[in-house]
């Protein structure tokens, strides 16, 4: 079973329903369901995921479906150890520091999935979009 880790981009598209891109979310998301592969993310996304979408969504629906959500997701906790790495990472920004950080956590990962690739240039993990995720798979 390949092993993904989710940046935070993919959660609001499924979440928020974000069009087009949600449609290749949906997808990561069944074959998660199918257990075809197995997802990931760090808590700092769970909590991002949370500050985009609460304006936009009212709050005990939101909850509601965070929760839900993590029945596919297996949550990397930011800890002292990732946040001073990220610190001292050579990544620019240290938002996507923590997310490469969390992902190098993850034994045998295959690949990241991202809408932004840009963000993780530099990684040793091999990073998808989407799309390029659902052709993988």
């Amino acid at each position: 079973m390949k092993k993904v880790f989710v940046d935070t981009n993919i959660l609001v598209d499924l979440i928020a329903d974000r069009r087009p891109f949600s449609k290749f979310a949906i997808q990561i998301f069944s074959k998660a369901e199918e257990r075809k592969i197995k997802l990931y993310t760090s808590s700092h996304s769970i909590a991002t995921t949370h500050y985009l979408l609460k304006k936009y969504i009212d709050e005990k629906e939101l909850r509601d479906v965070l929760h839900s959500v993590l029945d596919y997701l297996n949550i990397v906790a930011i800890n002292l150890d990732i946040i001073k790495k990220g610190l001292k990472s050579k990544h620019k920004d240290f938002e996507d520091a923590l997310q490469i950080i969390s992902a190098y956590s993850i034994d045998m990962l295959d690949c990241i999935v991202t809408r932004n690739t840009k963000d993780f240039k530099g990684s040793e993990i091999p990073v998808l979009t989407p799309d390029e995720l659902i052709k993988y798979i």
